[in-house]
């Protein structure tokens, strides 16, 4: 095993981010440097009943029984309890140039079963957040159709709804991570997805509405953000699965991911999930857009780069234990994390506390969804020693979750763009876990 450090303290205890100004000297330096593994934690501790109010213990009535507590009104829309204050989205300032094109992660270590929260879903964005009015919204068909169309977001309500679970995950998580390991955090390392119930329109039942000509192969999916995104979509994927959604996890999207309308393409990257969606043109070859020939492809060993790698390939991370979630009681402990592919359903997750000398299958929870993000435990014995903990998911084509020597004997260090290797967390004996790179 190798392993060496990189500043200490990224992600601070419970949660809390440390000082991003001081991290960001010696991370600029860390991204020139050879491979790396992530710092320390403050050692984990348990508050004791003699640090707590022992008026509240049993056999004691606690302070909040014997009162009213507040009424209906106060909160119109509910907000999580101030003792969950920390469970929010953090940003890294050095990773972007600027706010408006830049990504925020995911707290997967805070949380439970596989939907994500609507304010915890990450963000990405090239040009900011628009904000759009929803009554000035039109969403335009044009090119290879036999009518072009504009439809208003009334328009799209009145299409059959469907409601599907689907994670989306950016194309660059865990890309940090190609030469060695990087950020001390399960947030940073894997927070780049989420996993949510959209509600909207199938885009099979809009391309019958419009019809498409034979000769059509292709769609240009454009935002109406400041940046234009857009990418080149596959005919055969648009009539698949793609839809338009308008809601999420039961209400309208938020507009930090798209309101009132984006695209959901289950699976694939999340560069194509183009939010703000204002315009579908039918064609018959790629647009070749920016964002899929100097951005988002795999720069390999060689120079050349893979193009239209868009399918997220089976990939697996443990919540806890993690750097954020170090292990605070010896003897029995539960060890969570997730799992998703985006060629169908997980079928598998192995969990390895030896760095992947022995292996044993972790419980699937249920629901078990086609593209969506699967949850998997294991009860395990903890005495104070060692671990090097790890997860491999395999999905129902067969796919077996790699190694980062395979990715790497295959493609190189160059990418940062589906990383979807193996990671190893190192639980030392205080409880500790940090990230690392083991081979």
């Amino acid at each position: 095993m190798t392993t060496s450090k990189t500043d200490s303290n990224l992600i601070a205890q419970e949660g809390q981010s440390a000082d991003l100004d001081t991290v960001a000297v010696s991370r600029r330096k860390l991204l020139g440097g050879a491979v790396l593994a992530a710092g320390s934690l403050a050692t984990p501790s348990l508050v004791s009943a003699a640090e707590s109010n022992p008026d509240n213990l049993p056999p004691n009535v606690p302070e909040w029984t014997p009162y009213l507590g507040e009424g209906v009104d106060v909160n119109p829309y509910g907000m999580p309890s101030e003792h969950e204050a920390h469970v929010i989205r953090r940003s890294v300032e050095w990773l972007t140039a600027s706010p408006e094109s830049s990504v925020n992660f995911t707290p997967l270590h805070e949380l439970d079963g596989i939907v994500t929260p609507n304010g915890l879903c990450f963000e990405r964005h090239h040009g900011g957040v628009p904000e759009v009015i929803p009554q000035d919204y039109r969403l335009m068909i044009n090119g290879l159709v036999d009518r072009e169309l504009i439809f208003t977001i009334d328009d799209l309500k009145r299409f059959p709804q469907v409601n599907r679970f689907h994670f989306l995950e950016c194309a660059a998580n865990g890309g940090m991570e190609w030469r060695g390991a990087q950020l001390n955090g399960c947030q940073y390392t894997f927070g780049m997805v989420h996993n949510v119930q959209y509600s909207g329109v199938r885009l099979s039942d809009i391309c019958r509405e419009v019809g498409i000509k034979p000769e059509a192969k292709w769609v240009l999916a454009e935002g109406g953000d400041s940046a234009g995104m857009n990418r080149s979509i596959p005919i055969e994927k648009i009539l698949d699965d793609c839809m338009i959604a308008y809601s999420m996890n039961g209400e309208a999207l938020r507009p930090e991911q798209g309101y009132p309308a984006r695209l959901v393409v289950p699976g694939w990257e999340g560069n194509m999930w183009v939010k703000w969606i204002r315009r579908l043109e039918f064609g018959d070859m790629p647009y070749m857009a920016r964002e899929e020939t100097s951005k988002y492809t795999d720069l390999m060993e060689d120079g050349n780069a893979r193009m239209f790698t868009w399918v997220m390939d089976a990939k697996s991370c443990v919540t806890s234990p993690s750097p954020e979630k170090p292990i605070l009681h010896k003897g029995q402990n539960l060890l969570k994390g997730l799992a998703w592919s985006g060629r169908g359903k997980i079928t598998r997750v192995d969990v390895s506390l030896d760095g992947g000398r022995n292996w044993q299958a972790a419980e699937l929870h249920d629901p078990v969804l086609d593209k969506s993000l699967t949850r998997f435990t294991l009860p395990f014995q903890w005495n104070g020693e060692d671990l090097l903990v790890q997860s491999r998911a395999m999905d129902e084509t067969g796919y077996v979750q790699p190694t980062i020597q395979a990715l790497q004997k295959e493609r190189g260090v160059n990418s940062i763009y589906h990383n979807n290797a193996i990671a190893t967390w190192h639980v030392k004996t205080n409880g500790e876990v940090e990230n690392v790179r083991i081979g």
